[in-house]
């Protein structure tokens, strides 16, 4: 019989709990606002031990979180939200209490990492290493798999608070983030654009001088993370990707940013093959849960 797991998006908003083996087996799922840590981790416990009921033990849980978090095993405060806006849970335990409640593997990291595994595995992804999955929405987070690995260092990658050109001719706008103001999240974010044009992304229209600008940011960026990390497969998701005719912009951008230097036919031939939206679309993060509670399970 094949293992059953059970998944988690805990985002800032809403957590997402679903049970099955992968995208073709999702047996059930809920949603439920994102409150306190011991109200909302309860409400998952609680999911899970009814769906057991009906569907039989679960092998692993996956909870693919919202951070910045601990993804270190062998650090005191592996499992835990480190500093963050969200009220009340800086410092909360995610982990434990689904190790406590089930006694069986509990797979954790960052919700772009379960991304970037999701598409990996059954995704756009599929078949490439190094991966990078990129998400640019209310912030900007990457996640890369690479050798087939996760990536985590002193913490997980926290890409977009990288620096990035800024011509403040063209753009005066100082840019939303707290930490560095015109950073690649403090230019690029949907917040960003909301302050700077005087309108929710969504609210400007496909020809709006906001996409041109934006791919530029996005370029820049990019051709860092192609130059450090050299993925074979760039996946870019969250809300701002979803305006589609951004992805023509930038993929004439990168190649001019790069200039020829990083000689590659994913670069020069393919590009549009390899900068892409997630064949998952928004699932890609439930089921980066669910790929890595298959992670964990032994």
């Amino acid at each position: 019989m094949e293992p059953l797991f059970g998944g988690i998006e805990g985002g800032g908003t809403k957590f997402i709990c679903v049970v099955g083996s992968g995208p073709q087996d999702i047996r059930t799922e809920t949603r439920f606002p994102t409150t306190t840590p011991e109200e909302t981790l309860g409400q998952a416990v609680s999911f899970f031990s009814k769906q057991a009921e009906v569907h039989g033990p679960l092998a692993a849980i996956g909870l693919a979180c919202f951070g910045p978090l601990d993804p270190d095993p062998a650090s005191p405060g592996y499992g835990r939200i480190q500093p963050t806006p969200k009220p009340g849970w800086t410092g909360a335990d995610v982990v434990r209490p689904l190790q406590q409640a089930f006694g069986i593997p509990v797979g954790f990291d960052t919700d772009v990492n379960g991304a970037a595994l999701a598409e990996w595995r059954w995704g756009a992804a599929q078949g490439c290493d190094p991966v990078l999955y990129l998400t640019i929405g209310t912030g900007i987070g990457g996640g890369a798999l690479v050798n087939g690995g996760l990536m985590h260092g002193l913490i997980h990658p926290e890409m977009g608070h990288i620096p990035i050109p800024h011509d403040w001719q063209q753009d005066p706008f100082p840019g939303v983030c707290p930490f560095h103001g015109d950073c690649f999240e403090g230019l690029a974010t949907g917040p960003a654009l909301n302050k700077r044009w005087g309108q929710p992304a969504e609210m400007l229209p496909p020809d709006h001088p906001a996409w041109d600008l934006e791919a530029t940011y996005i370029a820049y960026a990019l051709a860092i993370y192609i130059s450090i990390l050299s993925p074979q497969r760039i996946i870019i998701g969250g809300g701002v990707a979803h305006q589609l005719q951004l992805f023509p912009l930038i993929h004439q951008k990168v190649q001019a940013v790069l200039n020829g230097y990083i000689q590659s036919p994913q670069i020069q031939e393919q590009i549009a093959a390899y900068i892409v939206p997630p064949r998952l679309g928004g699932r890609a993060g439930v089921l980066g849960a669910l790929a890595l509670a298959e992670r964990a399970y032994p």
